[in-house]
């Protein structure tokens, strides 16, 4: 099928390739020119393992193209597939959709015979019906539908590869061959295609990551209970997660949720709902607690440090919400690494996916190229961020300073092997080793 992607950012450029890697014809639109030129030499805007290659090859297959020609890309496809930002509007808990429908209207203007248009941007209950409303002028041109995305990052493509479940939301039932025809590389494989009505669809994708948001915010909760009482979390989450109806996927204790999707996405259902006059009071105290997480988490570093950070040199491994993917987005370590530079501390980090630009122009916060650099005259180091290289480090060798403290927000590190090797050891929701 020919398919035309409109937005190149972590929806579109992941969709789209992967959409060109099963056989189809796909345009990925990007009014973004330096974007569009750099993906056309084979560099992809965003971090996620395996992207870069599945970009080359398939460019040079021919199956995927790159255009800032919207008009062009519009009228030589079959399914359009909206994929632009849908953030929060500064200062409220309501999605800004300006994206959106400036997008529809250009396409209003572009399209001259029939089209599938496929809302993949995650968004609020009633939406493709507004859009409907835009494109009333020529309504006869268009089939508006809602299929959601559930790409993790770090994961997405081998989550587009073999879904858990592809959902479709119509009021148009003829739609849904179309889009099964489309899914059909991946049905076959066994992934379960799911039809529901549009606003069904638009519901399903916040739902999802509201429940998912508060597994992680519940378990977070019960960590600090798990402190107080000498217990264990780790044991409450695997005795907890082992019963079917519960499964112990998103009850690991640690930071607070960020990302893209779950800061976001808890805030635009409570302010749909709030439209609606309907009072989700859960997910409301998962926003609050989540956004308190962070404080409690930084305030703890007065504990092990004391209540004087002044030149206090903090190391931190990692800064990005996840592993795999060099997004920022609501991560801890936004709050907790200025706070700490205003209170006098030296911070220095190391990331693999690289230097932040949120933390350039911060006096006394400094980016180092490996472990051993960013480590080795630590008072405090901070393991935030899980990834692979972080999870067998020998503190030993690598700190200079033979007093220093590990503060482990992962969990990563056995406490009775830290015992062993003398090093004061810090973790989350477990007795601590001091």
């Amino acid at each position: 099928m020919k398919l035309c992607m409109i937005g190149t950012g972590y929806v579109g450029l992941v969709s789209g390739t992967c959409f060109a890697d099963i056989g189809n014809q796909v345009i990925c639109v990007d009014k973004n020119l330096d974007k569009i030129n750099k993906l056309k030499s084979g560099i992809s805007p965003i971090y996620e393992p395996g992207l870069n290659e599945l970009i080359k090859k398939n460019y040079l297959s021919k199956r995927l193209s790159f255009s800032s020609d919207i008009n062009q890309a519009i009228n030589s496809s079959d399914i359009i597939f909206i994929c632009v930002g849908t953030p929060t509007k500064k200062g409220s808990i309501n999605v800004d959709l300006s994206y959106v429908f400036k997008c529809c209207k250009e396409i209003l203007k572009k399209t001259k015979k029939k089209k599938i248009l496929v809302m993949k941007s995650t968004v609020p209950v009633g939406t493709g019906d507004e859009i409907e409303k835009i494109l009333k002028k020529k309504k006869k041109l268009f089939t508006v539908i809602s299929n959601p995305e559930f790409l993790r990052e770090g994961e997405a493509i081998r989550d587009f590869r073999y879904p858990d479940r592809i959902v479709i939301g119509s009021n148009e039932k003829r739609a849904f061959n179309t889009m099964k025809k489309l899914y059909s590389p991946l049905i076959s494989k066994g992934s379960k295609f799911f039809t529901t009505s549009r606003r069904g669809a638009e519901l399903i994708k916040y739902a999802s990551n509201a429940f998912l948001a508060t597994k992680i915010t519940f378990i977070n909760e019960l960590a600090n209970l798990c402190e107080k009482t000498g217990i264990n979390v780790e044991h409450i989450s695997l005795g907890m997660g082992s019963d079917n109806r519960i499964g112990g996927r998103f009850l690991r204790a640690g930071p607070a949720y960020g990302g893209s999707c779950f800061p976001k996405d808890t805030k635009g259902l409570v302010s749909t709902a709030d439209k609606y006059k309907i009072n989700l009071s859960l997910v409301k105290s998962v926003i609050k607690s989540n956004f308190d997480r962070v404080n409690l988490l930084t305030y703890r570093i007065h504990k092990i440090l004391g209540s004087s950070l002044k030149n206090k040199k903090i190391s931190f491994l990692g800064v990005t919400f996840k592993p795999n993917t060099d997004d920022m987005r609501d991560s801890t370590s936004l709050q907790m690494i200025p706070y700490l530079c205003k209170k006098g501390a030296l911070v220095n980090y190391y990331d693999p996916s690289g230097e932040k630009r949120e933390f350039k122009k911060i006096k006394n916060c400094f980016f180092k190229n490996n472990i051993n650099d960013n480590c080795n005259n630590a008072d405090l180091i901070i393991l935030l961020t899980e990834w692979d290289e972080f999870k067998s480090i020998d503190f030993k060798k690598v700190v200079k300073n033979k007093n220093f403290k590990l503060y482990d927000l992962r969990n990563l590190y056995n406490p009775e092997e830290m015992r062993r090797n003398k090093i004061r050891y810090f973790s989350v929701g477990r007795p601590n080793t001091n």
